[in-house]
């Protein structure tokens, strides 16, 4: 058996409450390979942020591990393994927009960093492609959330990423915005991503290779 891109194994996370504890995840499950694209579906409060902050490397399970491309994750690794998209989006507010998308490719400790000339191509391709290339010397202050949204999901995924973790990236985009989202999304894992989307939207579990549902601290396919 070939080894996952992404595996979760018995995932458990539980919060202090003063009315007692309150178990997140219950020994939850995932594995997601090389080049497909899962979602999360999930009610509010089922825990689906929690999970993405666990497979990224933000936050550790009290029980369970998660392993990247077969290396055991004990803090958030590096950008070209695994980039995440949160709601917070993360945005450098003192970068503009184009410094922003650029600084994976700028900060590739232990790999060759690319050329100028190629990282500047790569970020005017992800702008252009996602209707922001005209905003590339604007400061995230200046935009809208929809906007920023779509500025961070280009930082994430400039650096082609092994393994590429997105939290509700269609929330606050107008209509017309969605289509170049998807299709993004839909492209990196084409080019060989592990994909893991957490939404609610029914528009990106339509371009999944496969969903499941998080229900009661464990995982379920739809």
């Amino acid at each position: 058996m070939t080894v996952p891109a992404l595996h979760a194994r018995g995932l458990r996370r539980r919060f202090a409450h003063p009315g007692g504890d309150i178990e997140v995840l219950r020994g939850l499950e995932l594995r997601v390979e090389a080049g497909e694209l899962v979602t999360v579906s999930g009610r509010s409060g089922s825990g689906k942020s929690s999970l993405l902050a666990l497979l990224g490397g933000f936050d550790s399970p009290d029980s369970g591990c998660v392993v990247l491309d077969g290396e055991s994750v004990a803090e958030a690794p590096p950008w070209h393994t695994c980039a995440v998209l949160p709601q917070a989006l993360g945005l450098a507010r003192e970068l503009t927009v184009g410094e922003n998308v650029a600084l994976p490719l700028r900060l590739r400790a232990g790999r060759p960093r690319p050329s100028t000339e190629a990282i500047r191509a790569r970020v005017s391709e992800l702008i252009d492609g996602l209707g922001i290339g005209s905003l590339a010397d604007r400061y995230p202050g200046e935009l809208s959330f929809g906007q920023q949204q779509r500025v961070a999901l280009a930082r994430a995924v400039s650096g082609r990423p092994k393994v590429l973790l997105t939290d509700e990236p269609t929330a606050h985009l107008d209509a017309g915005s969605v289509p170049a989202v998807l299709g993004l999304l839909r492209h990196c894992a084409e080019e060989g991503a592990a994909v893991v989307v957490a939404t609610h939207d029914d528009a990106v579990h339509r371009i999944a290779d496969r969903r499941v549902a998080l229900s009661d601290g464990l995982l379920a396919g739809i």
